[in-house]
């Protein structure tokens, strides 16, 4: 019997308005966040974009903070 698997591929980089959503928070307070060095960004060009990798940190700060 042949198994298939479907590949799942996640971007490298996401928008603000991407990762506002998978933080459940507004563009705003993703800003805020960017701005205090709460989470990390880069820019390409004049874009700003969040990395998977810098979610899911400020997510396990939040956790070892105690704060969810």
């Amino acid at each position: 019997m042949k198994e298939e698997f479907e590949v799942v591929r996640q971007p490298l980089l996401f928008r603000p308005e991407e990762a506002a959503e998978r933080l459940s928070v507004g563009r705003t307070m993703l800003f805020e966040l960017i701005r205090s060095g709460r989470l990390r960004s880069v820019k390409i060009g004049g874009a700003r974009r969040i990395s998977p990798k810098a979610l899911a940190d400020f997510v396990a700060d939040l956790e070892r903070e105690g704060v969810t």
